[in-house]
């Protein structure tokens, strides 16, 4: 068995992100958008506007996290440059 000391330690940056999951999804309840710097020049006032798309199809999010909370679980999306390009293309 391997001492726990000697695994390698992943930071929360290397971390996966999850797959969509309709289970937790039944059991969502708060949500939470992460905007990365690289993203920095998307103006505040469309900021609102692509969290409320991402959350409402969290299946095509490229980045798409569930952190278990007390009562359930939190949708944590940090939002891509893809998602950007895709919500634009869309609109």
């Amino acid at each position: 068995m391997a001492n726990p000391s000697s695994l390698p330690r992943l930071s929360k940056d290397s971390l996966l992100p999850d797959k969509f999951d309709p289970y937790r999804e039944s059991l969502i309840v708060e949500e939470k958008t992460i905007w990365p710097e690289e993203l920095a020049d998307v103006p505040v006032e469309k900021r609102g506007m692509i969290a409320r798309q991402l959350h409402a199809n969290a299946a095509a999010c490229g980045h798409l996290e569930y952190v278990r909370l007390h009562t359930g679980f939190c949708r944590q999306i940090t939002v891509t440059q893809q998602d950007v390009s895709r919500l634009e293309a869309n609109t």
